[in-house]
């Protein structure tokens, strides 16, 4: 493999594709090594410490945003994107303008909807607006999300 790097610095694409196939056969070589190891460990992490691997680990799942907010299709209008949520029935949508609110109060509601995306219009172009989001499930309804905050074009 290593000769293969080093031949292939001087970028012919021959020798670059020999890399490439030589990292493709050493890869599978470490892949069967590990299934392997992991295979004679049975789970047992001090096995796989000493055969000089290193315990699996779970990928962390990829978060998505519980609320996303981009510019709209038109001027003055705001695209809202929530996560949809197991047993939501709907979405209830809040906004302010300006400055973020110190209470409750401050919270204009927006609408209650079906869907996970909804489009704001008629909104003041170069302003501030926060916007925040809770879900109606059977249970009741969820606590609003952080606010996000979106400057109007």
């Amino acid at each position: 493999m290593e000769a293969a790097i080093i031949k292939a610095r001087d970028g012919g694409h021959s020798a670059v594709s020999i890399m490439h196939d030589n990292e493709k056969l050493t890869d599978n070589l470490f892949r069967i090594l590990a299934n392997y190891v992991e295979s004679v460990a049975n789970g047992d992490e001090t096995t796989i410490l000493i055969s000089g691997f290193h315990g699996t680990k779970q990928p962390n799942p990829i978060q998505k945003a519980t609320l996303a907010v981009a510019n709209g299709p038109h001027s003055g209008s705001v695209k809202l994107t929530s996560k949809a949520f197991f047993h939501g029935g709907a979405y209830i949508i809040q906004m302010t303008k300006g400055k973020l609110p110190t209470t409750e109060s401050e919270w204009l509601p927006v609408t209650t909807t079906l869907y996970t995306i909804y489009i704001v219009e008629g909104l003041e172009p170069a302003c501030y607006y926060y916007f925040r989001v809770a879900v109606v499930t059977p249970d009741g309804i969820t606590d609003f999300c952080a606010p996000v905050a979106i400057i109007v074009v």
